[in-house]
C-alpha cells in the first residue's frame, strides 16, 4: 500500500512536471506571435546613451496563466553585447506584483529605458532574450531581433570645435593725445595778459608743441579753441567780446605753431573754432559746486526762466549774492579754451614683428600681445607670449595666453596650468574661466566645465561655441542651435542635423571654408536626409578623398543602412 501511494504521488508529480513543460514548450514555439514595436525604429544615441521605447503586443490565449517572463532588451554587437534592465510579466494565476497578461485577452506592455553608448553599438542587432518560469520549471527562448541600432550621429561632435579665448591686446597704430590750456579775461576786455600767458598750463601747452614737432611719430590734428564771455551784461556786447576772445585765442596759438614750424594751419579744418556769447551753462556747473549763499534760490531761477535779461534780472535782485558771484564766480567764465590735438603713430607691423623675434624688451605689453597675431605660427606665437609674461608678470593676459598657445600645441596639461597661472591673478575672469571650462570638458568633467561656464559671462564668441557644445553632449539640440548662431563650424552643423533642420545644416556646411572630411561626411548625411542622393555621393566621395578613415566609418554608420548594397556606395567606400 505504501509503495503504490509513492508510485502515484510520483505520478502526480511528473504529470505536473509535463503540463509545466508543455505550457512553456507552447510559449516558446508561439512567441513569434508576440509583436514589438520600437521607438525609433533604428535606435541612436544621443547624449552619451541610448534610449528605447518598446511596445510589446501579446496575442489573446498565449501567455500561459501560471507562467512568468523575465524579458531583457540586449544589443548585441561583434565582441560583445549590453544588456537593458529586464521587465518582468505574469499570469493571471501567478501571485505577484508585476504586470499581469490575460490569458484569453493578451494584453500590451510599454517598456521605455536606456544605456550607457559605445561605439561598437555602431553596427549591432537589439534583441529580446526570454526567460520563462512555470512553478519549478523554466524555458529560455531563442533570441528575438526587434530594431537594428545604433544610429550614432550624435557622436560626431567633436572637441576639436571647442574654443579658449585670448587675453586680447589693446594695442593701438594711433594714440590721441591733447593738451589744454585756459587764458582768462578781465570784464569786458579781450585783451591777453601777459600773467596769463606766463602761467605754467601755457608753457606746458606750448612745450606740448614743440616735442610734438620734433618727434618723427606724433602728427598734428587741429585746434580746438572755445570762447566765452560771461552772462552778465548786455547780450550785444558778450557777444562781441566772446567773437574778439576767440580771434586773440587763435591768434596767439597761430604764432606759438608757426614758431615751432608746425605745417597746414592753413588746412580747411585745422582750426575748430566756438564762442559762446553768454555761458549760462558753465555758470550753472559753477554754482552747482559753490557753497554760495542763495545757491538753490540761484539755480531754481535758472531753472525756471529761459530768458537771459529776466535770469540776470532775478539774479541781481539778490545785492549780497549778487556780489559775490561777480567776485569769485563770473570772472572763471571770461576765458578761452585752447586745446592742441596731436596723432601718435605706433610702429608698423613689420617693426613690432621683427622686434619680437629679436628684442622684445623694446616692445610694450600690447605690442608684444599684438605681434602674436601676425603670424600663424603656434611656436612662434608661444615663444612672443613667453616674452610678455617674463617682462610683465603680473599680467594675467600674458599667463593665459601662453596656455591658449599651449592649448593649440596640444600640451593640455601645460595649458591648465597657465589657466590657472591666470586664474590666481585675477580671480573670476571671464576668459581663463572660459579656458578652465574647455580643460574640465577635455578631462570628461561635464558637471565642473558647466561651473566655469557659468562663471564666463562675458567671454565672448568663444563662450557661446562652448556652451553650444556642451548643449550638443546632453541632446539639446534647439539651445545648441541659439549658442552656435550664425557660426559655421561642424559641431554648428551637426547641431542643425540632430534638430532635423538639414537645409539649414547644408546651409551652414557650404558656407565653412574648411576643406576636412567632417565638413563632407556631415554633408552627406544632411544630404542623405534630406533625399538628395546625388549630393549625399559627392560629399561622401569627398570625404573620403581628404581622409581614407572615413570608409571604414560610412560602412558602419546606419546613416548610410539602405546603400550598402548599392554599387556607387561601394564604389566610394571600399
Amino acid at each position: 500500500m505504501k509503495k503504490t501511494r509513492i508510485n502515484l504521488f510520483a505520478s502526480l508529480a511528473l504529470a505536473a512536471l509535463m503540463a509545466s513543460c508543455a505550457g512553456l514548450d507552447k510559449m516558446k514555439k508561439s512567441a513569434e506571435g508576440v509583436k514589438y514595436v520600437v521607438t525609433p525604429e533604428v535606435l541612436e544615441t544621443h547624449a552619451g546613451k541610448v534610449d528605447v521605447e518598446i511596445k510589446v503586443q501579446i496575442p489573446e490565449k498565449y501567455f500561459d496563466k501560471k507562467v512568468v517572463i523575465e524579458a531583457t532588451p540586449v544589443l548585441v554587437y561583434e565582441g560583445g553585447e549590453t544588456a537593458f534592465p529586464p521587465y518582468v510579466l505574469q499570469g493571471e494565476g501567478v501571485e505577484g506584483n508585476d504586470k499581469v497578461i490575460s490569458y484569453t485577452n493578451g494584453g500590451s506592455f510599454t517598456y521605455t529605458n536606456s544605456v550607457p553608448y559605445n561605439k561598437n553599438m555602431r553596427v549591432s542587432d537589439l534583441v529580446v532574450r526570454v526567460k520563462a518560469t512555470k512553478g519549478s520549471s523554466t524555458a529560455e527562448f531563442d533570441d528575438y531581433k526587434i530594431a537594428d541600432g545604433v544610429l550614432s550621429t550624435s557622436e560626431l561632435a567633436t572637441e576639436d570645435g571647442l574654443m579658449v579665448a585670448l587675453g586680447v591686446d589693446q594695442f593701438q597704430r594711433v594714440v590721441s593725445e591733447q593738451k589744454m590750456a585756459d587764458v582768462f579775461f578781465l570784464i569786458q576786455q579781450a585783451n591777453l595778459r601777459g600773467t596769463e600767458l606766463n602761467k605754467e598750463e601755457v608753457a606746458i601747452l606750448k612745450a606740448f608743441i614743440r616735442d610734438a614737432q620734433a618727434a618723427d611719430n606724433k602728427e598734428f590734428k587741429g585746434v580746438e579753441i572755445s570762447a566765452y564771455a560771461s552772462p552778465d551784461g548786455p547780450t550785444d556786447l558778450n557777444t562781441g567780446l566772446a567773437s574778439k576772445r576767440e580771434s586773440v585765442a587763435k591768434d596767439y596759438l597761430s604764432r606759438e605753431l608757426k614758431k615751432s614750424k608746425v605745417k597746414g594751419l592753413d588746412a580747411e579744418g585745422f582750426f575748430n573754432l566756438k564762442n559762446t556769447p553768454e555761458d549760462w551753462e558753465g555758470f550753472k556747473a559753477l554754482m552747482e559746486k559753490s557753497s554760495i549763499q542763495d545757491k538753490e534760490l540761484i539755480l531754481q531761477v535758472l531753472s525756471m526762466h529761459s530768458d537771459p535779461e529776466v535770469r540776470e534780472t532775478e539774479i541781481k535782485k539778490l545785492a549780497e549774492t549778487y556780489k559775490t558771484l561777480a567776485e569769485e564766480i563770473l570772472p572763471q567764465l571770461r576765458r578761452s579754451k585752447m586745446k592742441v590735438n596731436v596723432d601718435v603713430v605706433g610702429k608698423t607691423d613689420e617693426e613690432i614683428l621683427e622686434l619680437a623675434k629679436s628684442n622684445p624688451a623694446d616692445l610694450n605689453m600690447e605690442e608684444i600681445l599684438y605681434s602674436a597675431t601676425l603670424t600663424d605660427n603656434v611656436d612662434e606665437q608661444l615663444t612672443f607670449y613667453k616674452a610678455a609674461e617674463a617682462q610683465f608678470p603680473e599680467s594675467w593676459r600674458a599667463a593665459n595666453n601662453v596656455g591658449v598657445a599651449l592649448y593649440a600645441k596640444g600640451d593640455l596639461a601645460g595649458a591648465k596650468a597657465q589657466f590657472e597661472k591666470a586664474n590666481g591673478l585675477k580671480e573670476g575672469n571671464a576668459q581663463v574661466n572660459n579656458n578652465l571650462g574647455v580643460i574640465a570638458l577635455r578631462e570628461g568633467d561635464m558637471e565642473k566645465a558647466e561651473e566655469y561656464f557659468g562663471a564666463a559671462a562675458g567671454a565672448g564668441v568663444e563662450l557661446d561655441n562652448n556652451l553650444g557644445f556642451v548643449s550638443l553632449k546632453k541632446a539639446d539640440y534647439d539651445a545648441a542651435m541659439r549658442y552656435y548662431g550664425n557660426s559655421t563650424t561642424n559641431n554648428a552643423a551637426l547641431a542643425k542635423i540632430l534638430a532635423e533642420k538639414y537645409d539649414a545644416a547644408l546651409s551652414t556646411l557650404n558656407a565653412n571654408p574648411e576643406e576636412d572630411a567632417l565638413k563632407f561626411y556631415l554633408k552627406a548625411i544632411a544630404a542623405r536626409r534630406s533625399g538628395e542622393d546625388d549630393l549625399m555621393f559627392e560629399s561622401l566621395r569627398k570625404s573620403v578623398e581628404l581622409d581614407a578613415n572615413y570608409k571604414a566609418m560610412a560602412i558602419s554608420d546606419m546613416e548610410f543602412a539602405k546603400f550598402m548594397e548599392d554599387a556607387t556606395f561601394k564604389s566610394i567606400v571600399q
